[in-house]
């Protein structure tokens, strides 16, 4: 969940584009998109008393690095790595995805390549990792296995960018949606006015050219202005192509002016909100991370945490229909920020795993055969 900012948030660095030199620094601007309005029935809500699932692991503890946001990349060898960034030593943790060992650091304290300034979302697409630098105002991309930055591009609008999506449009042409969740105020808690929360959601085209250099244009801004829809602390961001939706979780808990509480809110991916949100009543905290489990023939359930303490909630709900398909809690996972799930089959997860940063000092893992097992959901997904 956002946290107050170790340092005020800076105005844009006009001149950073001339330093990318592999970045394209066209900038676009779109108008706030309207509402679908089409209704839609919302699901009923998860249970209340949630199931219990255990824990397959916990890495060593390092509360001094402040976990926050993971993610996952299967190397062609079969070895499965974990990200997970840190906030409060500006770098990027690399673990072992099947027993959770530690296996190298990525970054350190800075602006240049291959540095980080408040590293918060990360996203993994076929050979690439993309990391989310809140106070460098920017996205930097890194080859894998190889750890090396390909260069950056956002710093030309975005303000305190969190989280991030990616979909693939064409082959090795993506869109990529990121959270940007600036705040005024001398402490950054005040929220924005709503004629401004049309910029929660940025997008940008990007592309890698034959020779591997990263190509990116951006491609506009969305968010809902409404008092009843918008979105007002964004983080965590969940997108799935084939049903043209997006999950947007906004952490606000203050439900005086009628917008609800926390939730997640939906849009297609042109950035248009449908009106719909999870029913008020389904989070009891703040709604963090948001993953998609797709399983076969076209099924699937949203994972979608529950950011409690002293044991974080996990809620599912239907691929398609948004319907409440139940909850879960671990033995020691607590108040959660960013998950991953992983569904490709493994030595130790042969049913796939679902990765959880607990109190922002470890990251567990819990077996999907297990949850499956647990809540009586469709078996095809661990076959």
């Amino acid at each position: 969940m956002p946290h107050n900012p170790r340092m005020p948030i800076r105005p844009f660095a006009g001149a950073a584009c001339a330093a990318l030199l592999l970045v394209a620094c066209a900038t676009a601007t779109a108008p706030t998109a309207p509402v679908m309005s089409t209704p839609r029935v919302a699901p009923a809500a998860p249970v209340a008393v949630p199931a219990t699932v255990a824990e397959a692991w916990e890495t060593a503890r390092v509360p001094a690095e402040e976990l926050d946001s993971l993610a996952a990349w299967q190397s062609p060898g079969g070895a499965t790595w974990l990200f997970a960034s840190a906030k409060s030593t500006d770098r990027v943790l690399v673990y072992d995805g099947q027993d959770g060992q530690p296996l190298r650091r990525l970054g350190g304290p800075g602006k240049g390549p291959g540095e980080f300034d408040r590293p918060n979302g990360l996203a993994v697409y076929a050979d690439h990792l993309f990391v989310v630098e809140r106070d460098n105002h920017r996205v930097q991309v890194f080859t894998l296995p190889a750890l090396a930055s390909l260069g950056s591009f956002g710093d030309e609008v975005l303000r305190s960018p969190y989280g991030l999506w990616i979909n693939e449009t064409e082959p090795g042409e993506l869109e990529v949606y990121v959270t940007d969740s600036f705040m005024y105020g001398d402490r950054h808690d005040v929220v924005p006015p709503l004629h401004e929360l049309d910029r929660r959601v940025r997008r940008f085209r990007v592309a890698f050219d034959h020779l591997g250099r990263l190509r990116t244009t951006p491609a506009g801004h969305f968010g809902d202005t409404t008092a009843a829809g918008a979105l007002r602390i964004v983080e965590s961001i969940g997108g799935d192509a084939a049903n043209d939706r997006l999950l947007v979780a906004d952490e606000s808990r203050d439900g005086s002016d009628g917008h609800g509480g926390s939730t997640l809110r939906e849009y297609d991916l042109a950035g248009r909100a449908s009106g719909r949100s999870l029913p008020e009543g389904s989070f009891d905290a703040e709604a963090e991370g948001v993953a998609l489990w797709a399983c076969p023939g076209g099924g699937g359930y949203w994972i979608a945490v529950d950011q409690l303490a002293p044991l974080t909630r996990f809620h599912l709900f239907d691929r398609v229909t948004l319907a409440a398909a139940g909850s879960f809690q671990g033995q020691v996972t607590s108040h959660t920020d960013g998950i991953a799930l992983d569904a490709t089959a493994s030595g130790r997860f042969p049913g796939g795993v679902l990765y959880a940063v607990n109190d922002d000092a470890s990251i567990t893992a819990f077996d999907l055969r297990d949850v499956a097992a647990t809540l009586g959901l469709d078996r095809a997904c661990t076959e």
